[in-house]
């Protein structure tokens, strides 16, 4: 899958659970809906992981000096 940001990665997820709740594909393309689904799934998790490791929180240490610790 190419590099695609996060909010194009979800409209495309929800597009595939609509075509799925619709009921209207046959089983070989829902089978196809699904795994694509799946993979949009593993890239947004995987986007969420990157991004929850590069946030880090500014604390205040008892000399009131800020410092910075990983979220």
């Amino acid at each position: 899958m190419d590099k695609v940001n996060f909010e194009e990665t979800m409209k495309e997820l929800e597009e595939v659970v609509q075509k799925l709740e619709n009921g209207e594909l046959n089983l070989d393309e829902s089978i196809k809906e699904f795994e694509k689904g799946m993979e949009l799934s593993k890239s947004a998790s995987k986007y969420l992981e990157e991004a929850e490791k590069k946030i880090t929180i500014l604390v205040q240490d008892k000399d009131g000096k800020l410092k910075e610790e990983e979220f």
